[in-house]
Parts: structure tokens; sequence; C-alpha cells
């Protein structure tokens, strides 16, 4: 699993940085989360091949967080994509779109879906083989969710000298590694705990986009082995959360420490700070697996 931060300030584009986007690779897909303004530049400017993009999560209506995402569909039919495209966000998010594109007379030349989101509660809005996602209602100004991405469990792990120590045929061996047992010739059953060893534990993304301080969410998100959460303000700022309906990095790493997640990563910065270390400064004062987004940084999750 790997995470690409494309931008992960607040409010306004910047000659340096960015708003809100990112990029997770999680067992060959690539979903695109948020897409402020400038995300294609920061996709073409880390190299990032966002033809492979099929996925797109917004979390809510704010400019911050979806303004990019017009021109990002524009784009793609311009290269002559044929695939279909997925946008799963707020009612009104359809609306929006479809509108820019009927008034510039720019309807894309592939299949376009749109999922709007209305429910309050979790609610699950993808799912394969080898994942899942769903929602994480939060509580912002506007309707917002978050999103956790869940690895199902993988196949177990062929024991080769095991299996080569009790001559099983090949053709058993998918079998096995879906977990079943074997029975011999002579009758004898071989557990499958002796032919094969656990998989990789699944790994887990929670995506915690604008919201207060909401512990609510801490039994959906518990022991998730990455926390993306906004940070929008230090403590000595933590008076105007209750207007914006944003969070300090200390009320991030409470909501890391109450879930006891593996990794809190902030995001979301206000502009109004001079570095962003004294966010981590914070928050590793509640939280200690702390790291900081900054736009172009990779996480190998």
């Amino acid at each position: 699993m790997k995470l690409h931060i494309l931008g992960c300030y607040a409010a306004t584009p910047r000659t340096l940085t960015n708003p809100t986007s990112q990029v997770l690779e999680i067992k060959n897909h690539m979903f695109l989360i948020d897409c402020g303004e400038g995300t294609q530049v920061q996709l073409r400017r880390h190299k990032i091949k966002f033809s492979r993009i099929n996925h797109i999560f917004i979390s809510h209506l704010h400019g911050d967080h979806f303004f990019g995402l017009p021109g990002l569909i524009s784009t793609f039919r311009l290269l002559g994509r044929d695939k279909k495209l997925h946008i799963y966000g707020p009612k009104g998010i359809k609306e929006a779109i479809t509108l820019l594109l009927k008034l510039g007379d720019s309807w894309t030349n592939y299949p376009l879906h749109f999922h709007e989101l209305t429910s309050k509660g979790p609610e699950k809005i993808f799912e394969d083989e080898k994942i899942t996602i769903e929602t994480i209602p939060l509580h912002h100004r506007v309707y917002t969710n978050g999103f956790l991405f869940k690895e199902k469990p993988g196949e177990r792990k062929l024991n080769i000298e095991a299996v080569s120590q009790y001559k099983i045929d090949k053709s058993y061996y998918q079998n096995i590694k879906n977990g079943k047992d074997i029975t011999l010739e002579d009758g004898k059953i071989l557990p499958n705990t002796l032919l094969t060893f656990d998989p990789p534990e699944p790994k887990s993304y929670a995506f915690c986009s604008d919201t207060i301080y909401l512990p609510n969410i801490i039994g959906q998100i518990k022991n998730v082995h990455t926390l993306y959460h906004e940070s929008t303000f230090l403590e000595s700022e933590a008076h105007l959360t209750a207007k914006t309906k944003h969070s300090t990095a200390k009320e991030a790493a409470t909501i890391a420490s109450k879930a006891a997640v593996g990794t809190l990563i902030l995001g979301h910065y206000s502009t109004r700070y001079k570095s962003i270390d004294f966010f981590k400064q914070e928050a590793m004062e509640v939280f200690s697996n702390v790291e900081l987004a900054e736009d172009g940084k990779v996480f190998e999750l």
C-alpha cells in the first residue's frame, strides 16, 4: 500500500503548496482521494499514471477539495479516455460537474458514473475480491465523509518444505492456499496449518477530511494501520475550531491515541503558520507515532 500526497494544505493554493488531494495505491488499484485545484498538475509533476485512476472519492463540496475535478475530467476526455470513471461524493456533485460539461459543450467520450452519498452512518461504497471501502461520517460545515480502505485477508502461503515432504500434487496447491485441509491416500488428514504459513496481515487506511474533534469515529477506525486526520490549527487557535468546524493537531492525536492506530499522518494545515513542525510537536504530546504530510511526499504504508 502506497500513499502519494499531492496536496495537504487548507483553503487556497499557493506557489509552493496545494489544497487537499492524494492517491492511494492498494491491491493494484489507484484511488484518487479529494481533488483540489492543481491536482492534475501534481499528478504529472510526480509522474503518477493517472490513466489508471478509475475511482475518485470526494469528501465534501468545498472548493479546496474538489475544484480540480472538472479539469481532470476534461483532461481525461482530451486524452481519449474510454474507460469508466466512478466518482463518489456528496449529493450535488453530479449537478455541479454536469452543469459545467453542459455549458462548455464538453460531454465526456467515456462513461462517467456518479455515486452520490447521503447516509449519515457508515456505508460500504466499494468492494471487490481484495478490498472494501466505506464512508466515515464526519462533522463539518457541510455534509462530509472520510473514507476507510481495508484489505481483505490474502491467500495463505505454501510451506514448500511440507508439501514436498508429503509429496502433494501441485493440482492441490490452490485449495491449500485457500485454507483447505488435505486428505492423503491412506486417509490421513493434513491440517492446513501444517502446510501453510499465515498470510501478511491485511492493511487499512483511514482518511479523515475536514471535521471537528469527533470521538464518534473512534470505534470505526479502531486499530487501523494508518490514519490521515486533518489538523488545521495549533492549540493557540483552538478557539477557532467551533466556528470553522476543524480540528487541532492535538485533537487529531487524541483520536489516534484512543483508536490505537499504528501511525498518524497530519495534514490540512492552515497557512498562517511559519512551520508545520509545530503540528508534529503538539501532536506528539498525545501520540508518539506522528508523521507530517507534505506535498509530493510518498508513504509506504
